[in-house]
């Protein structure tokens, strides 16, 4: 579990880079709606430039993973997983396959998934970025022989990759079409539902978050895994449906659902868990779900606010969950869509609404109103009639411990020494890393570990995958505390 939340951390690094193609192809498509481009050489030049992201996630992929899991951040690294990426699809694609079995390039069956090996195969990206960074992470110190003294540590890390590479090839030439027609086998069958398919992958989705494995989930769903490719054909808009990829009213159901409650239904359980709190910790509960419900509903970053109650009243969550897969059924049955480069707000929703794609836009906001009153509703009974302690109606700290920051707070120094202190202290750390939202720290014993004096920081929650591993929810503002915490330690 450790390795595969630091694999979702470093497939975020990838993730990141996805609202750049948003923004281009949205001022591309404000500008020419019709015509692709093709009225507009401004329209084109916006809508290319966002197609050369999407065009090429493989490498992207590949790229972010090595550098993500490379033990110091070493661009070493990120280029031996651009490397290991190129020798890999050279080796595995068509025309390659095509020689090495002495046959016409028409003759090897588009079942086998060799025509999948492009910049665009997310899959082999992440093994790929895999594969570099453990590479750079055994073989970055070490020495060779004063003869070959130039190739030693880093400089050796991508020539050893491109050898690897060509061994990881070797075996994808044997599994990659097993792989490949289960993971089509397994979209198809989702695929073949329909909504109801779109409602459990949601479902799912949101199941995941705590573990950050939601990602691989998105991953064949979302881009050009099993040939679903949800987000890349949105956003390609009047390109997707000229080539015959994409459908208005089915291309984006994947998507579509996820904004009426990242925009409007967590905020309304936020609502609801404010005027539950207790009177005399509203202040605290109040700065903590605002901030929450501002980025849910402006960026789609959920995290902030389901990490709020994720643990202190994990029913709750189920609900969500539940929800969520009901809000996307929903939006892919009556086929209002939107789609989105990052996630599901309100950014990205008007961003969408000038794709071609886009079908009943409008009516997710519908949907958004009628969600808020839901999660109102059910969070502010579920949590009075069962005592659930969400924010606010937690059990009260010492207030020997020390005082509680303000989570609206951007006095990130004062918050990292909060949370230094109770993660025992800058002799207790082993290491510390960050993702989108989360602090990623590993200590070198539990005990000193205080969670409550780590909740004074204004944080939104803590997990404890492990004996010594601590993630503190910080929310967007992350990099920040992460940058405080360094200069302390």
């Amino acid at each position: 579990m450790k390795h595969l939340q630091k694999l979702g951390r470093a497939l975020m690094q990838a993730v990141a880079v996805m609202p750049v193609a948003a923004l281009l192809m949205g001022i591309g498509y404000a500008i020419d709606p019709t015509g692709w481009g093709a009225n507009s050489p401004v329209a084109a030049f916006f809508i290319q430039a966002g197609a050369a992201v999407l065009d090429n996630l493989g490498i992207i992929f590949a790229v972010a993973v090595a550098y993500g899991l490379s033990k110091d951040k070493d661009g070493a690294a990120a280029l031996s997983g651009l490397v290991g990426f190129f020798v890999v699809t050279a080796l595995l694609n068509t025309d390659t396959v095509a020689q090495l079995r002495h046959v016409a390039a028409e003759e090897i069956p588009a079942s086998l998934g060799f025509g999948a090996m492009n910049n665009k195969n997310v899959f082999v990206g992440i093994l790929v970025g895999i594969l570099a960074s453990w590479i750079y992470n055994r073989f970055h110190d070490k020495k060779l022989p004063d003869a070959l003294a130039f190739f030693s540590g880093r400089r050796m890390v991508p020539i050893l990759t491109s050898l690897f590479s060509i061994l990881l090839a070797g075996i994808l030439y044997f599994i990659w079409p097993v792989v490949y027609s289960g993971l089509v086998t397994f979209g198809q069958a989702i695929l073949k539902m329909g909504p109801l398919g779109a409602g459990i992958y949601a479902f799912f989705n949101r199941l995941l978050i705590p573990t950050g494995l939601h990602h691989a989930l998105n991953s064949v769903f979302w881009f050009d895994l099993v040939g679903i490719n949800d987000i890349p054909n949105f956003l390609n808009g009047a390109k997707s449906i000229a080539d015959g990829v994409a459908t208005p009213g089915v291309t984006g159901m994947y998507q579509a659902g996820f904004f009426p409650i990242m925009m409007f239904g967590l905020p309304g359980a936020a609502l609801a868990m404010y005027h539950t709190a207790k009177e005399n910790r509203k202040k605290v509960a109040y700065s903590l779900l605002l901030a929450g419900s501002v980025a849910s509903f402006a960026t789609g970053v959920t995290e902030p606010l389901e990490f709020a109650f994720m643990f202190l009243a994990p029913v709750l969550y189920l609900v969500h969950a539940v929800l969520t897969g009901i809000s996307v059924f929903l939006a892919a049955t009556f086929q209002w869509i939107a789609g989105f480069g990052f996630s599901a707000g309100a950014i990205d929703m008007a961003l969408s609404s000038q794709n071609p794609l886009a079908v009943k836009w409008y009516m997710l906001l519908v949907q958004g109103v009628v969600f808020f009153a839901v999660y109102y509703f059910i969070f502010r009974f579920a949590i009075q009639a069962f005592n659930l302690k969400t924010p606010g109606r937690e059990d009260e700290i010492d207030e020997n411990e020390g005082q509680v920051l303000d989570a609206s707070t951007t006095d990130f120094g004062r918050m990292a020494a909060q949370i230094l202190q109770g993660l025992g202290g800058k002799d207790n750390i082993e290491s510390l890393d960050h993702c989108v939202t989360r602090l990623r720290v590993v200590v070198k014993d539990n005990l000193p570990v205080s969670e409550a004096q780590i909740k004074q920081a204004g944080i939104s929650g803590i997990i404890r995958p492990s004996q010594k591993a601590v993630q503190v929810i910080v929310g967007p503002q992350v990099q920040f505390v992460h940058d405080e915490l360094l200069k302390l330690l």
